[in-house]
C-alpha cells in the first residue's frame, strides 16, 4: 500500500520575511515529487503527513483531494 503525504506547491517569489509561502498543497505517493493531479513539485518543498489533509482547505488542491480519496476512503 502507498504511503501518501502533503507536498507543497508555492507562490513565485518569497515573503517580506524571505519565506516560500505556500500556494497550494498537494498529496503525492511514497514521498516522491509528482502529485496525484500530475504537477511536479520541488524535491525540497515541504512536506506534511496526509492526516493534515484540507487543513486549510482553501489552500488544498481539489483535483488531488479527490483522487486521494479514491485510495483511502476510510482512515482508521
Amino acid at each position: 500500500m502507498a504511503e501518501h503525504l502533503m507536498r507543497a506547491e508555492y507562490l513565485e517569489g518569497r515573503n517580506r520575511a524571505g519565506e516560500r509561502v505556500v500556494k497550494t498543497w498537494h498529496v503525492v505517493r511514497d514521498g516522491g515529487v509528482e502529485a496525484m493531479c500530475g504537477r511536479t513539485l520541488e524535491a525540497d518543498a515541504e512536506v506534511r503527513s496526509d492526516e493534515e489533509w484540507g487543513q486549510p482547505p482553501e489552500k488544498a488542491c481539489h483535483t488531488c483531494g479527490a483522487l486521494y480519496l479514491r485510495e483511502v476512503p476510510y482512515r482508521a
